[in-house]
Formats: C-alpha cells, structure tokens, sequence
C-alpha cells in the first residue's frame, strides 16, 4: 500500500510576514512615538571665594583745597610769577600788582596823621594855658580881687580847649587806621600763595588791568592736589543704603583695573537740583532721576588723580571673604527668604533639590550659609536635548538594509 506524502507546513512564510509586521511597528513608532533625549543641564560648581554686594555710583574728582587767589585792589598787572601747572608755596609771590597809587594813598594818610599829632601839640597847649588861667581867677576870686563872670569864663575856656584836644585824639585815631588801612592796601599789590599748591588755572594776564570796586578779580587758581575729593552721585533708590564710614573704591577709565580705596565721608542733605529755580515749579509728576552727593577723600600722592576724572565708584554694603557661593541664577525663591537650588550629582540621574541658606546676594553671585559643599555642581540653566542618533540600517527603528522576501 502506497503511502501518503504529508503537505509542507508554511512555517517559511509566516516567519516573514511576522519579520515584516515587526520591522514596520519599529518604523511607525520611530516616526509617531520619537525617543525623548534627556535635557542638558547647565551646571555651576559650588566654589570657595570673596562676595560683596555694593551700590554702584558715578563721580567726578575735584581737589580737596580749591583757591580762586585774586586781587584786593584795583591797578594793573605789572608782573605774573607763576605758570600753568607750577607748583608754589604758602607765601610764594604770585603776582604784582601796580603799587604807585596804594603807596601815594599811604603817603596821603601818613601826612594827615602827622598833621593831626601837630594838631594836638597845640591844642594841648591851649589847654594848659587855660587851666593856668582858671587857677589865677580861682586865687583873684577869693580873694575877692576879681568877678564870678571872670571865675565862670576861665572855667568855660578851659572846658572848651579840653574838648578840642579830646576831638584831636579822635581824628588822630582815625587817621591812624587810615595809614594802617593803605599800608594794608599796599600790601595787597603784592600777591602771594594762600596754600600749598598747583597753579591749575591763569584767569588774568599780564599787563591786564583789573578792577577790584565791586568784587575781587581772579589772578589765578590753585588747587592742592595731593587730596582729591571725589562727589559720588548716588540714586536716590540707593541712597537710603548708605552711611558715612561705608568703605569705598573706585577706579578711572584710565587704568579701570586699579582700585583706589577711601571711607565714605558724608552724603548732602539735598541733591544739587535744590539750588535750580525750576525745582519748586517742577511737575509732581516728573521722571527726572534725582541723585545725592557722597563725598569722600583719597590720597593722590603720585598726581595720576587729575581734577574733573570721572570715577566709577562702590560703595560697599556688606561683604564676605573665603565663604561657598553660588551663582544667583541656581535659587529659587522659597518663600520667607528660604531658596531651593537643584543639584546634579551624576548626569544618567534626575537632579536633587535642596533647601539652602542664603547670606550675601548681589544678583550675580550668592553667598551660601548652609545646603551645599564645595564642589557639587548645581543647575543654573537648561540647554536644547540632544538629537538622537540615526540607527544603524537593520536595527530596530532603522531601516531595512533591502526588501523582505516573502515566501518558503
């Protein structure tokens, strides 16, 4: 008896067709369910270093001794001693002025007071006559030998001289000060330094002639630059921060990495606006930023302080040295001055957050009290994810590397 050959199963085929139907689940979920890239976290170690937080203000340096050295008296310049930019002494001749007409005056007031003391030889003469007189009358009258009318016109006599001798000492008194005053005035020709100082500025020349009726010319003006004052113009959202005694520095556009360090010696009352006459017609509503004064002093022992630099000041509020600090873009408010930052202990992990402690905050850089160590990195930011890398052809999700053939 024949046997029946057994018909050959299909296993082949839906081997294939199951390859088919995996291979294009991997390629629809590539396409409508994409793998999500971890994020990329901008990281910022915890570091040990200074913090400060300070107000930051514009000022100009002025010297601290400023002079206008001018004129007293009224003539022309006959000579001018100094330059721009000498130094000179106190006491060191300046300039002269033309002394013909104070020492005429003073000639004129010496003649008068000699005129006068010549006066009160006279008039004490006079009076010592009449008192001779009075006691011959006194002797005349009591002995009965001459009038009362006689007694009465001796004494009279007598009073009258006394005062012209007294009104003589009074005009010889004033002529005394006149000779002092025009001895004064001549003096005054000759200008001297008031200070020790630099001649910054020349404001008449020589041969000028200047006229000191109504108010004192300037010759020129010295200026002490050894001190230098500096006017901190600080905002008024800031100045309710500061207070005399605060440390200070500043720097110059000329050598912006120099620091020049001060105490803060005081701060104007009122802003410079107050002496302006618009300030009391000002509108309520006005935008115009008001500033107060800080002043303060700086030794400038080597001169490359110069009068009118502009100075890029600090004032400092609080600062701290050696201590952890944080960028201030890791906190997060928490609420009752608490801050939360995120930390990043291994990249493949989500990062950690903690409550941290914070001291000293400029906006830039925080100081931390308590919450983290030196070195642990903390998130500051988050960058664009990685792209995913294409597949490998014949990799799940890839492509195939050629067509499928179906079939045993």
């Amino acid at each position: 008896m024949a046997s029946t050959p057994l018909k050959k199963r299909p296993y082949g085929r839906y081997a294939a067709i199951a390859a088919v139907v995996i291979v294009l689940l991997f390629i629809l979920k590539g396409c409508f369910f994409p793998t999500v890239a971890p994020p990329r976290y901008i990281t910022a170690p915890v570091a040990t270093g200074d913090i400060e937080q300070t107000v930051l203000a514009s000022g100009t340096l002025q010297p601290f001794e400023l002079v206008d050295v001018g004129s007293q008296v009224s003539g022309q310049v006959k000579s001018l001693k100094v330059a721009l930019g000498d130094k000179v002494l106190k006491g060191q001749i300046i300039a002269n002025i033309d002394p013909a007409i104070q020492r005429n005056a003073l000639l004129t007031a010496q003649a008068t007071l000699e005129q006068q003391k010549a006066q009160r030889l006279s008039q004490e003469a006079i009076v010592a006559q009449d008192k001779l007189a009075l006691a011959r009358q006194s002797t005349t009258f009591a002995a009965e030998a001459s009038s009362k009318q006689d007694l009465e016109t001796a004494q009279t006599q007598l009073k009258s001289a006394q005062a012209n001798l007294a009104a003589t000492n009074a005009l010889i008194k004033q002529a005394t000060v006149a000779v002092d005053n025009a001895g004064v005035n001549l003096g005054y020709t000759e200008i001297v330094a008031p200070i020790d100082g630099v001649v910054v500025a020349i404001q008449t020349k020589q041969g000028q002639t200047v006229n000191a009726v109504q108010s004192a010319p300037t010759i020129v003006k010295l200026a002490n630059l050894a001190t230098m004052t500096i006017r901190a113009q600080i905002s008024e959202a800031d100045v309710v921060k500061v207070h005399p005694g605060q440390t200070v520095y500043f720097t110059i556009l000329g050598d912006p990495d120099r620091r020049f360090y001060a105490r803060l010696r005081g701060i104007e009352p009122a802003p410079d606006s107050i002496t302006s006459n618009t300030t009391a017609t000002a509108s309520p509503s006005s935008t115009a930023a008001v500033y107060y004064n800080g002043l303060f002093e700086v030794a400038n022992p080597d001169g490359v302080l110069r009068t009118s630099m502009t100075a890029q000041v600090f004032i400092v509020l609080a600062s701290a040295k050696h201590v952890l600090t944080v960028p201030s873009a890791a906190l997060t408010p928490a609420g009752q001055g608490r801050y939360t930052v995120r930390v990043l202990a291994d990249p493949k992990k989500p990062p950690a957050t903690r409550t941290v402690q914070v001291g000293i905050n400029n906006n830039v850089s925080a100081q931390v009290l308590s919450g983290l160590k030196a070195g642990e990195k903390v998130i500051v930011g988050e960058g664009p994810a990685k792209e995913a890398a294409p597949r490998p052809p014949g990799s799940p999700g890839g492509p195939p590397r050629g067509q499928v053939r179906i079939g045993g």
